[in-house]
C-alpha cells in the first residue's frame, strides 16, 4: 500500500429543504450541476487517486450519464447507490475502494467551494494524526434550549467551531470506525464522531466561510453571489 488518497462523495441526500423535486447535487450553479464543481478539484488535485460517487438508487444512471460521461471525469472509478442514511451511503462507498486505501477523504457533494490548498493541508496532518477535519469559528452566540424553547446554557463560542468537508482519515482506522459503530447499532451524521469514538484524537484544520452547504433555498443564492464574486 501506497500513500494514495481515495475520495467517497456524498452525493445521496433527498435534499428536501429546497423545495425542489431535482435534488440539490443536480441543481444549477451558474449553468453547471452543484456536484460538479467540489469533482473539478478533487479531479484535478494530483493528490487523489480514484474517486467514488454515491449517489441515490435512482439516480446512479443519471449521475453517470449527466455528471460523469459528460463532464468528462477520468477519476471516477464507480457511482454506486446510497442507503436509508448518510451512514450507509459513506460505509457503502468506503468498501468500493478496496484494501489498498491508504488514506480516504469524505466530502459532501453540495459542498461546491473546497479548494486544492485545503485539501493539501488536510492530507498533510491526516498522515501525522490519522485524521483532519475542516472547522470555522462560530460567529453567532450559540444556546442549548430545552424542548420547550427555553435557554438551558450560554455555550462558550471560543471553544466552538462548525465543522466542514472534505474530512480526510486513514482508510483502514475509518473502515474499523464504522464497523465497530454498526456492530453497536450506533447511528451519527458525522465521519470525526465514529473515529472521535473508536480510534482516537481527529486534528482540526482551519476551513473556509466560503466552503458552505447548500441545504436550503437562501443558500443556493448566497452561493451565486460567491460564483459572481
Amino acid at each position: 500500500m501506497d500513500d494514495n488518497l481515495r475520495v467517497v462523495i456524498a452525493a445521496a441526500g433527498a435534499g428536501s429543504r429546497m423545495g425542489k423535486k431535482i435534488n440539490k447535487q443536480y441543481m444549477l450553479l451558474k449553468s453547471r450541476p452543484l456536484l460538479t464543481y467540489s469533482l473539478d478539484v478533487f479531479e484535478k488535485s494530483d493528490l487523489v487517486e480514484k474517486i467514488v460517487i454515491v449517489a441515490s438508487a435512482q439516480e446512479v444512471e443519471y449521475c453517470e450519464r449527466e455528471i460523469v460521461k459528460k463532464y468528462g471525469y477520468k477519476k471516477v472509478n464507480k457511482v454506486i447507490a446510497g442507503g436509508k442514511e448518510r451512514q450507509d451511503s459513506i460505509w457503502a462507498g468506503l468498501k468500493q475502494l478496496g484494501n489498498d486505501t491508504a488514506f480516504v477523504a469524505v466530502h459532501d457533494g453540495a459542498r461546491p467551494f473546497i479548494s486544492a490548498m485545503l485539501i493539501e493541508e488536510l492530507l498533510r496532518e491526516a498522515r501525522e494524526w490519522g485524521a483532519a477535519i475542516p472547522g470555522v469559528a462560530v460567529k453567532d452566540t450559540l444556546k442549548n434550549v430545552d424542548r420547550d424553547g427555553f435557554v438551558r446554557q450560554t455555550l462558550d463560542r471560543a471553544s466552538i467551531i462548525a465543522v466542514q468537508t472534505p474530512q480526510i482519515f486513514k482508510y483502514a482506522e475509518l473502515c474499523e470506525a464504522y464497523a465497530n459503530a454498526y456492530e453497536e447499532g450506533l447511528l451519527v451524521t458525522d465521519d470525526a464522531g465514529l473515529f472521535e469514538k473508536y480510534i482516537g484524537r481527529v486534528k482540526v484544520v482551519t476551513g473556509d466561510y466560503f466552503n458552505i452547504k447548500i441545504t436550503t433555498p437562501e443558500d443556493m443564492l448566497i452561493a451565486k453571489g460567491l460564483i459572481k464574486s
